[in-house]
Parts: structure tokens; C-alpha cells; sequence
């Protein structure tokens, strides 16, 4: 069974406080010290440090963490396996234009078996990103960048990254210089999103980046984005698929073809690769 010192600490590293861990673990204050104090002992390092009243990750826990948290989903694994239970039950995520235009079939077939549970959940690839780091996901698909050395990865497939205008738009299936480009409003994702990251990397081999343009507007919402470029206000990038899907105008940047990767992103060693079979089965 998982060490129950090892649950104490993982809940100190959610909340970052003491007392908060020992409500949610129904034990008291001074047994969560003493557990952290065992495994401090046990693996000869501190894993919490005050810095003023907040209370810190040493590296050490850091460490320790994306261990302890890989141990508890795997002993999952190995007790469904045991049990000889079939997968059931997934917690996934994917970036929003995923989410939008590519798994909501896969998503419908899953959900339509009566003995599923699934839990999606659509957000920016940075957020995905932490929500594996704490084991929240069995895995996401995500089309921004990310650390393929930290995470364990599959390749999904391989898209095109255009500008849309609308159709009256003198952009419109044309290739634009990067001069004509910054006279224009650019409507994009917040920080944090897959499509902005992309864009923010290319802008850069020009010298240039978002704050250039003449105009620059930031919106969550793609619908609202795409409302907008169809209405004539601005300009945005997407994956070519959504703006087939949308029937938007297209265009390209002089000198720059930019194709990105939709990936499975998940922790390794904790069986994903099962689980994103099951869930993408024929």
C-alpha cells in the first residue's frame, strides 16, 4: 500500500500549508510534522523551508514529488491490473483547439460505453502541463511546446500553423511580408496558450514580437476570435484544420512555413500508453 508518510507530504505539496493537510488527510496537525520529519529523516534532506511565513519546496521535495506521485498512479495501475479490471474511469486534457476540432468523436464513443467515467478538462498547455505534473491527468493532448526530456510523449499528428482574415481581407490567400503584418490588429490567446507560444517563437526569428503589431488584442475564447476575424476587426493564427472547419480566409508570412506537432503528453512510468490506447481505439 502507499506509504501513508508519503500522502502527508504530497498533500503539504498541494496546499503548502500544515494545517490545511491535516484537515483534508482527518489526522492532526502535529502527526503531518512528524510524517515529513520521517521521510526527512529517511532520505537525509529537508523537504520544507520557511522563507518569511511562506512556507517552501526544497529541491529535494521537488524530487521527491514527481516520485512519490508516479509510486501512487502506478500502484493504481497495478491494482486494476491485479483485480484483472478493465480501464474505466480517465482523467484527460487537451488545449483548446484539440478540444474544439479533433477529439470530440473520440470523446462521444467513449462516453456512449455505460461503464465509462471520463473527466475532460480544456485548458492552455501551461495549465495541462501542471495538472500532469500533479498526476491530476493520465495524460493530455497538446499542441504547444513543451519539455520532451521531462514528459513522456506520442506524436498525434502534424498540422499546418496559418493566418486568417476575413474573406474581403487584402491578406486573403496571399503571402505577407512580416512589415505588412505588424500594421495589422492581431487578436490572440492569452500567455500560457499553445497558438500564442507558436506565434510569440516565430515573431522572434524576425527580430519582432507581439507587442510590434499596431494592434494587439487577447482573448481566451477561440469562437469569439474567429467571430471577430470573420467580422473584419483583426487578424489571428490558428491550426490550418480550424480554419478549413471555420471557412475563414487564409494566409502565410513571406519566408516562413510553420508546422507544429499534436502530441499525447503524459508523466513516465505510469502506464499512459495504456490508457491512451483504450481511450483512441478504433
Amino acid at each position: 500500500m502507499f506509504d501513508f508518510r508519503l500522502e502527508s507530504f504530497l498533500s503539504v505539496c498541494d496546499t503548502m500549508n500544515y494545517r490545511q493537510s491535516a484537515e483534508l488527510l482527518h489526522i492532526t496537525q502535529p502527526a503531518v510534522t512528524q510524517h515529513i520529519q520521517h521521510l526527512e529523516k529517511v532520505y537525509n534532506c529537508k523537504l520544507f523551508q520557511y522563507e518569511g511565513r511562506h512556507l517552501k519546496k526544497t529541491k529535494a521535495a521537488e524530487i521527491l514529488e514527481q516520485y512519490a506521485r508516479t509510486m501512487k498512479v502506478n500502484e493504481s495501475n497495478m491494482i486494476r491490473k491485479l483485480q484483472n479490471s478493465k480501464i474505466q474511469e480517465l482523467n484527460i486534457g487537451a488545449t483548446k483547439t484539440i478540444a474544439e476540432c479533433i477529439i470530440s468523436k473520440y470523446v462521444e464513443d467513449f462516453i456512449r460505453c455505460p461503464e465509462n467515467e471520463l473527466s475532460l478538462i480544456v485548458d492552455n498547455t501551461e495549465r495541462l502541463l501542471n495538472l500532469i505534473d500533479n498526476c491530476k491527468l493520465d495524460f493530455a493532448l497538446i499542441e504547444g511546446i513543451f519539455d520532451k526530456n521531462q514528459y513522456g510523449h506520442q506524436l498525434f499528428s502534424t498540422e499546418p500553423f496559418v493566418g486568417i482574415c476575413a474573406a474581403s481581407h487584402p491578406f486573403a490567400h496571399r503571402e505577407v511580408t512580416v512589415a505588412e503584418l505588424l500594421e495589422e490588429t492581431l487578436i490572440c490567446r492569452e500567455v500560457g496558450s499553445g497558438t500564442r507560444a507558436i506565434l510569440e517563437t516565430k515573431l522572434m526569428d524576425f527580430n519582432e514580437s507581439i507587442t510590434h503589431f499596431k494592434r494587439s488584442i487577447c482573448i481566451s475564447s477561440f469562437q469569439m476570435i474567429l467571430d471577430y476575424v470573420r467580422k473584419g476587426i483583426g487578424i489571428s493564427f490558428v491550426y490550418e484544420v480550424l480554419a478549413k472547419q471555420s471557412h475563414l480566409s487564409t494566409f502565410t508570412i513571406k519566408g516562413c512555413q510553420i508546422e507544429r506537432e499534436f502530441n499525447f503528453v503524459y508523466l513516465k512510468n505510469t502506464g499512459a500508453e495504456e490508457k491512451i490506447q483504450y481511450f483512441f481505439k478504433d
